[in-house]
């Protein structure tokens, strides 16, 4: 009975992340995708004709975690086939050299139609996945309570399936464009006269509903906004000792305001950022040149499979 008094305070698991995706955005960006790799005919698809085939999806790069199943799914779903996985987004695949880690069914022609799109766009979401895995551990060892969290910095008209495998990844999405969650930066600074001039026009329009965060590049900064009642500031380009320095100056002057550490922040130098005044890192690198997994799709390969004995098969 306790358990399910307290149900709702249960973590979820994180393939539950693909319930946040609308069912009809997610048919509308996989349309745009195939409409864009074949806007009228498609010749190849003459040789291979309609039969039933079966491609085997192979994760060639070990202890990657997997992300955008659910875009791969309805790509081949737009098309008629089916996809069966051996995986949940969220789990590692590996550690074996290639890992089966689903099955696709479906006509030959247009299996192969699906096939670039879904391949795409797994590669990049499970990509950035493994690297926000990746940073979040290394905040579980350092210790630090804060999060980790992407930017606005993504590919035009990726910017869901980049959002979302960092969700899987286990990293916070940050905002998710320029109608959520206010950020001021040095130009809307610039161009407004002063952070304080700034703040008061933003949340004249702005509401209750929307946090106000402005990027700063001094202490006097981060104090002139945080006196003007923004919710989070932002200390931009700052070196390790410098932010330390500063974020102890703001909190201990403001204690409920939320300090962000971002600008030249990468993997290599995230643990020199860790602060017990510091609430969240953010890292351009997530998105920016972040490595993609290596998956390909091999058609009737299932005899090579048994044979080869090269998979690993996860238990039921």
């Amino acid at each position: 009975m306790e358990k399910e008094k307290h149900w709702w305070k249960m973590p979820l698991p994180r393939h539950t992340a693909a319930h946040s995706i609308p069912p009809h955005t997610l048919a509308q960006l996989v349309r745009e995708w195939l409409a864009e790799d074949t806007p009228s005919f498609d010749p190849a698809g003459v040789c291979v004709g309609s039969q039933e085939v079966e491609a085997w999806l192979l994760c060639k790069t070990p202890h990657s975690i997997l992300a955008g199943s659910p875009f791969f799914t309805a790509v081949f779903t737009e098309v008629g086939c089916t996809v069966d996985w051996n995986y949940q987004d969220g789990a590692e695949i590996g550690p074996d050299a290639v890992t089966l880690t689903a099955v696709v069914r479906g006509p030959a022609r247009c299996l192969l139609l699906g096939e670039r799109a879904a391949l795409n766009c797994l590669a990049r979401a499970s990509g950035i996945a493994t690297r926000c895995s990746q940073l979040q551990a290394m905040t579980t060892a350092g210790e630090w309570h804060g999060e980790v969290a992407g930017t606005r910095k993504t590919t035009p008209g990726f910017r869901l399936v980049e959002k979302y495998a960092m969700l899987v990844g286990g990293v916070s999405m940050h905002r998710q464009d320029l109608s959520g969650m206010v950020m001021l930066k040095d130009n809307h600074i610039w161009a407004s006269g002063s952070i304080t001039e700034a703040v008061n026009a933003t949340r004249s329009v702005c509401g209750f509903s929307s946090k106000i965060e402005v990027e700063c590049r001094s202490t006097e900064e981060g104090r002139e906004a945080a006196g003007a009642g923004v919710d989070i500031v932002m200390l931009d380009n700052f070196q390790p000792q410098e932010l330390h320095v500063a974020a102890r100056a703001l909190k201990m002057e403001f204690p409920t305001l939320l300090i962000e550490a971002s600008g030249g922040i990468t993997p290599e130098n995230l643990v020199m950022f860790f602060s017990p005044h510091v609430d969240i890192i953010s890292l351009g690198c997530i998105t920016q040149g972040c490595p993609v997994v290596d998956f390909s799709l091999k058609a009737q390969l299932a005899h090579r499979v048994r044979a080869m004995n090269t998979f690993r098969y996860p238990a039921n």
